[in-house]
């Protein structure tokens, strides 16, 4: 039986009396959200709430002082965005080590095992969404922000999106764990099947392009600027982690699912407690099993250490958690036709042959073409035109050809071979290894359109207007021939293309007029050098601080940057050789202004002192005291180790400080760090 729901009548109210109703309403309208969204248990009809919200509504409107931000009216949207802003993580929001091989994750066990001391660990293990992540930060209690994952460091400003998301409370409540004063939560952004498949009969109805799969829509209309339309999205979330705020009376990993339960966010039902491998072999398999069945997208299951003090001891890489696997199911698989086998040039000049495939559905997905890998891959496994093949999504994501299946008595096309020149631009392909190269890397057409898109992407010169469509365009017109051309083009050239206006093209000239002073390592990273990431741009640019140094370096010189191994220096040597990039790189470097990192002397202040921080600072956010820190020649890790000399430990600290006063590293509060800063003769100032 409902229970009765009073709706006050629109007779005269004061303003005390209206306070007092709007809390109420409030109360309600969050508590049957939670029972809906978040614990699928309704207890009222849809026609009700509909009524208790109209109340609020109607009450916010004639006394307009009582609205607030986390107001439940305020998750319908609001004005559309020019852009999102970025905005940096509180804490890394790192991928996951992964692999469908059993063994692998054996080895991961064994890996934990050893770091307790060979004692029995427990993990908690958990289905892999496939949808889109994201950082949600509660201040005070209350939704201050939510970001995209971007790369890891820093992602978009996508709050006002997913305010609209039902199953994200506005404010979390008191459970049995106190709410931190600053709480950064990771989450899982998806679309159920049943939802996907709506949306998609919609879509198609009003004669627009139906999403490919869930995850696409899912990340689609949390990137919507108008958030009015994310509104209209059906989206939910799933939380399973503490990035920033760890509450230290939590010591595991379960512990903080039930916290994060208990302050009102959704946790994933199928989440368990496991002890030994082959408990987590009989997940993964149950899991794999019922995957159809359970109603959005999967393509494996997370396992993670339960013993957060353990975890902290592990660590991290610059990629991702050591404490942490992702066990993968195997691909999906499904026999088809070639058609056509091309080859395709990608935005690092690696040239390989695409299958061009009759239509088959893999996954929910259609899919007419599948990678073949490069030119030995294609000899191994002898595909050729014409040819019945089993084609899978490797991860559920990227189709390619696994086999041939045999026909007797068929003709067969003739062995494909790949081409001697590249066949967009014509110039001589080069081998590395397996793999077809053109070196043609900032003239190549195919190559251009995607080294532009990287070059002004946010990590690299952060160039805003310059998009995937863009880049397109500046090479089909032929306003961009080779990069240096971006930092020639005129307002006037723009205005001609197609969505260009007056104002857009002088913005767009005007954003790659200031990106043309640079910092040194978003240079490095935006030339897209194989194998150099973020990270190691930024470790190169520390290690050398000189473009041309870095430029001249041999394989020997660049593999003492930490992170840098063979493989790598001998890709970063042959970029800098390649006589196509020499010309290039030498008008880039007549454009732009690079802004090297400073020396750090060998007397500097805090030279070979090693700093961890952890908890919330006041008088200076944490990324500032980071680089206050490298300035004076100290150094920043992410983890507590015999080797820090300082821990200094904010609002909300964690376990870090707790296995600092394990270890005996000395322990400094914000004050006792500004103090040691002056004591240096140093100044957050």
């Amino acid at each position: 039986m409902e229970p009765a729901v009073l709706v006050h009548k629109k007779s005269t109210m004061s303003l005390q009396a209206a306070r007092e109703r709007v809390d109420e309403l409030r109360r309600e309208l969050e508590r049957h959200a939670e029972l809906y969204y978040v614990r699928d248990a309704p207890v009222i009809s849809d026609e009700k709430y509909d009524a208790l919200f109209r109340e609020l509504e109607e009450l916010e409107t004639r006394f307009p002082e009582l609205l607030t931000p986390d107001s439940p009216t305020r998750r319908v949207g609001g004005a559309p965005l020019d852009a999102f802003a970025s905005v940096d993580h509180l804490a890394p929001m790192l991928s996951l080590d992964s692999h469908a091989d059993p063994a692998q994750v054996e080895r991961f066990d064994v890996r934990l095992r050893k770091a307790a001391g060979n004692t029995a660990v427990s993990y908690v293990v958990e289905p892999k969404l496939d949808g889109a992540s994201v950082e949600l930060v509660y201040e005070d209690g209350s939704l201050a922000r939510a970001a995209t994952r971007g790369d890891g460091r820093r992602g978009e400003d996508v709050t006002v999106n997913v305010k609209t998301i039902r199953s994200v409370p506005l404010s979390l409540r008191a459970g049995g764990e106190p709410v931190p004063p600053v709480l950064a939560l990771r989450g899982e952004i998806i679309m159920r099947v049943e939802a996907f498949e709506t949306l998609n009969e919609r879509l198609m109805n009003e004669g627009k392009e139906p999403f490919a799969n869930p995850r696409n829509a899912a990340a689609g209309a949390l990137r919507q600027l108008d958030s009015r339309i994310t509104a209209q999205r059906p989206l939910d979330i799933y939380v399973y982690d503490i990035l920033f705020g760890f509450p230290p009376e939590i010591g595991t990993q379960w512990r903080v699912l039930e916290a994060i339960r208990e302050w009102g966010l959704p946790v994933n039902d199928l989440s368990e407690r496991v002890s030994i491998l082959a408990e987590i072999e009989a997940y993964h398999q149950r899991i794999m099993e019922s995957r159809d069945d359970i109603g959005y997208e999967i393509d494996g299951v997370v396992i993670k250490l339960d013993d957060l003090a353990l975890r902290e001891e592990l660590g991290s890489t610059s990629h991702h958690p050591r404490w942490a696997f992702a066990f993968k199911f195997p691909p999906r698989k499904e026999i088809t036709r070639v058609l056509e086998i091309l080859p395709s040039v990608g935005r690092t000049g690696v040239v390989t042959p695409v299958a061009m495939l009759r239509p088959v559905e893999l996954g929910g997905v259609t899919v007419s073409r599948a990678t073949l890998h490069n030119r030995e891959e294609v000899a191994r496994k002898d595909i050729r035109k014409g040819d019945r093949v089993r084609v899978q999504r490797a991860g559920d994501v990227i189709p390619q050809v696994v086999e041939r299946v045999h026909e007797p008595g068929r003709r067969r096309q003739p062995r494909f071979t790949m081409p001697e020149a590249c066949p967009s631009c014509g110039t001589g392909l080069i081998e590395r290894g397996p793999f077809s190269l053109c070196p043609n890397s900032f003239e190549c057409p195919a190559q251009l359109v995607g080294r532009i898109f990287h070059f002004g992407s946010r990590a690299a010169l952060d160039i805003e207007g310059l998009g995937d469509e863009t880049a397109k365009l500046l090479v089909e017109t032929g306003l961009v021939s080779h990069l240096p051309d971006l930092f020639d083009l005129e307002a006037g050239q723009l205005v001609e293309l197609e969505g260009f206006a007056e104002i857009s093209a002088g913005n767009l000239v005007t954003a790659i007029a200031t990106a043309s002073r640079v910092e040194l390592e978003r240079f490095l990273f935006a030339l897209g050098i194989p194998e150099v990431g973020v990270a190691v741009a930024r470790d190169l640019a520390t290690h050398f601080r000189s473009f041309e140094v870095i430029r001249a370096a041999d394989e020997e010189a660049l593999q003492d940057v930490p992170g840098v191994g063979p493989r790598m220096a001998e890709q970063i040597v042959a970029f800098f050789r390649e006589p196509h990039n020499a010309s290039v790189l030498d008008e880039l470097l007549r454009r732009v202004d690079l802004v090297l990192p400073a020396a750090v002397a060998d007397n500097a202040p805090l030279a070979d002192l090693k700093f961890v921080f952890t908890g919330a600072l006041e008088a200076v956010s944490r990324e500032e005291a980071k680089k206050l820190v490298e300035t004076a020649g100290g150094r920043v890790t992410g983890s507590v180790s015999k080797a820090t000399d300082y821990v200094v430990a904010g609002e909300s600290a964690g376990s870090k400080r707790a296995k600092a006063e394990k270890l005996g590293v000395e322990i400094l509060d914000e004050r006792g760090f500004l103090e040691l800063l002056a004591n240096k003769g140093l100044s957050p100032d």
